[in-house]
């Protein structure tokens, strides 16, 4: 692909994603990760457990015995999908919590697993990132919102941990002993499941006579137009959502690859929904809304290199 207009100011800019588990880097922003990465963007994503309580969701990879050594395989998984986005990542360490289900509807929840990530303190699951932060020095962090995305717990706790980590990675004497205080001059949450997007792609294949799975999510999804509201950045990277869905086939435990993350023609989707969105919600610099980059008022001179 030719290079980004842009590509000669993003040279030396750095961008930090922080997900809740292996395959989230590659379904949640991948399409933006992997063109800041080919466009001379160093992208690391920190990784915040190692998936180890992860269902087999391809069920061409259920097989007698993989769960046995599913945090292995969702490691090598892991690899080939960072190589395939040209990103550098890193595990947290911590334990997944699991999905936890009530046994009927109704029913409270079970109680989370002990030692997972979803009950360790925010302020001792903070000190790896904070760590990471300070020695790989973005100007840009990236999570998910206070619902998480969606309600899993470790979403929910890695969205905690990195508000948490942003505010204390700048302080130089919160743990000064995990390096050098840095300011991430931006943070942004995920919106790429974000309500106007179903509705213009469910509209869209309806109108091209084909089947829609937006629709029965449309249905449960209420309409609120303070939360359609949020995302303030709309990032173009179309060109890169092939290598978003090859990293995402990568995850072969998790991804089937006849679901409906692969069922919108990829034609479709460039003409009616080329962006990956996201939500600024800390900026130390200058912007102008709505954005087009994640950069947005940072020069690759901001900060040292």
């Amino acid at each position: 692909m030719p290079e980004h207009p842009r590509a000669t100011a993003w040279k030396g800019l750095r961008l930090m994603h922080v997900h809740a588990h292996p395959d989230d880097e590659s379904s949640k922003g991948a399409a933006s990760t992997a063109m800041y990465a080919a466009n001379g963007v160093d992208v690391h994503v920190a990784t915040c457990t190692g998936g180890e309580r992860g269902s087999i969701l391809n069920p061409k990879m259920d097989r007698p015995g993989i769960l046995e050594n599913i945090h292995e395989i969702r490691r090598q998984e892991m690899e080939r999908a960072r190589d395939i986005l040209g990103v550098s990542q890193d595990f947290l360490g911590f334990v997944d919590s699991g999905w936890p289900e009530a046994e009927k509807e109704g029913d409270p929840l079970p109680p989370l697993p002990e030692g997972c990530f979803g009950l360790v303190p925010v302020e001792e699951a903070a000190v790896p990132l904070v760590r990471l932060i300070r020695s790989f020095k973005p100007h840009v962090l990236t999570t998910y919102d206070e619902n998480g995305g969606y309600p899993h717990p470790d979403h929910i706790m890695c969205h905690k941990v990195s508000v948490f980590a942003f505010e204390k990675a700048s302080d130089p004497d919160w743990h000064p002993e995990l390096g050098e205080a840095w300011q991430v001059l931006k943070l942004y949450y995920h919106h790429g499941f974000n309500r106007p997007k179903a509705q213009a792609l469910h509209e869209a294949m309806i109108a091209h006579g084909l089947e829609s799975h937006y629709g029965e999510r449309l249905e449960r999804w209420t309409k609120d137009d303070a939360w359609d509201a949020r995302v303030t950045t709309h990032v173009p990277c179309s060109d890169y959502f092939g290598v978003r869905d090859q990293a995402l086939l990568a995850h072969a435990t998790q991804i089937d690859p006849d679901s409906w993350w692969f069922a919108t023609p990829r034609e479709l989707e460039d003409e009616i929904w080329p962006t990956e969105d996201f939500e600024l919600v800390v900026s130390h610099v200058e912007t102008t809304m709505p954005e087009d980059d994640l950069f947005a008022g940072i020069s690759n001179n901001e900060g040292p290199s």
